[in-house]
């Protein structure tokens, strides 16, 4: 059988996105082919035959992109219409993002128990001191920074300075208010006491995204901060990939690419389906040793294999580990967003951003699997 060349990957093309002209059009609500809560929505969809799993795969980037990025990832992974999820509809926290992949779409379910949806049923401890004035009942898109302590002693200066000046002694300013609350929104941050805002401490995200509490203790603050805002959102995952509990009760083999700090191997692990044998490529060192320290803690009876450059995955290297495992059953991985997200003006340059452009090697390695396994 002829195999593909691994080592092609597309040519740079600057602004490619923008010449296309179809605009993509994001569902409102963002619950894709249904969750939990929501009425049962009874969807079919025929997939091409190049895209029947499995393997089975799945893509997960930032739903908001600039101009065309869904179209040209569409274009590469078999002209899959994406599956746009906010995770408010499973966490405490909004979360819009899209999701390609060629799972089964029935017999999805929930992690249980059920995580909290709402600040106070996440961070009951806020409660006390929320003023009746910040209506939020869910945080914003967790970010891969924090407001700064410099921030938050305005937010409490000028949150004194209104309420010393103002003849309600409860209320401050429409204007104080308007500002803080488009700094609380902007930064996640919640009321830790009177005229106290705060930013989110790491083990709050951690059980907001999903994770085990301290997943990512023994990290620096700024490295935990930067792998949650990075990972899956846990719950959303975990319910599209329940499909695969009844079709692999004694286990999976996962190729799990720019894995980050596990999530991936979390959800598997929430729904209960063992993992054989994990490939593991991702970079950051920190995150490898966040999943390493994971999968130990758990007691994982599989094999975890950390790959640090995506550019070592080769024919060869995929032919290997093919060989060993007979085969991947899941290929899995999304590629930062920070040349993606409308948060980042500085370098928002779409699919060719120097983290986004992963994309083209996320295809480029599931090309070479389908390839290699026959199955293309």
């Amino acid at each position: 059988m002829k195999k593909k060349n691994l080592e092609k990957k597309p040519k740079r093309k600057r602004n490619n996105e923008d010449e296309d002209e179809d605009v993509l059009h994001l569902p409102n609500p963002m619950i894709g082919f249904g969750v939990p809560h929501e009425p049962f929505r009874n969807v079919h969809r025929t997939l091409p035959d190049a895209a029947i799993g499995p393997p089975y795969f799945y893509y997960e980037n930032v739903a908001l992109t600039p101009k065309g990025v869904w179209n040209t990832i569409k274009r590469f992974l078999y002209e899959i219409e994406p599956e746009f999820v906010d995770s408010k509809f499973f966490c405490a926290a909004a979360r819009k993002r899209g999701y390609i992949h060629n799972l089964p779409l029935t017999n999805r379910s929930p992690i249980q128990p059920l995580p909290p949806r709402t600040i106070f049923e996440a961070l009951p401890g806020t409660k006390k001191w929320w003023p009746s004035w910040d209506k939020r009942e869910q945080l914003n898109c967790i970010l891969t920074c924090i407001g700064s302590a410099q921030l938050t002693d305005r937010i409490r200066l000028a949150l004194e300075n209104s309420n010393s000046n103002s003849k309600s002694e409860c209320e401050p300013s429409e204007q104080v208010k308007k500002f803080v609350i488009n700094q609380c929104k902007k930064w996640n941050m919640v009321w830790t006491g009177k005229t106290k805002v705060a930013p989110l401490e790491p083990d709050e995200i951690e059980l907001i995204m999903g994770y085990p509490i301290y997943h990512t203790r023994g990290a620096s603050r700024a490295e935990r901060y930067k792998g949650l805002g990075n990972a899956f959102q846990v719950d959303t995952v975990a319910y599209h990939l329940s499909v695969l509990k009844n079709l692999y009760p004694h286990g999976i083999n996962v190729l799990s690419l720019f894995s980050g700090i596990g999530g991936a191997e979390v959800a598997l692990h929430r729904l209960g389906i063992p993992m054989k044998n994990v490939v593991s490529v991702e970079k950051s060192v920190v995150c490898q040793n966040i999943l390493q320290d994971w999968w130990e803690q758990t007691n994982q009876k599989g094999n975890l294999i950390h790959v640090s450059d995506v550019e070592d995955v080769t024919v060869e290297k995929l032919e290997e580990w093919i060989g060993c495992f007979g085969g991947f059953d899941l290929v899995i991985g999304g590629s930062p967003c920070n040349n993606l997200a409308g948060g980042n003006r500085k370098t928002r340059d779409g699919l060719e951003g120097e983290h986004s452009w992963l994309f083209y090697d996320y295809f480029r390695i599931l090309d070479g699997v389908k390839s290699i396994m026959g199955t293309n």
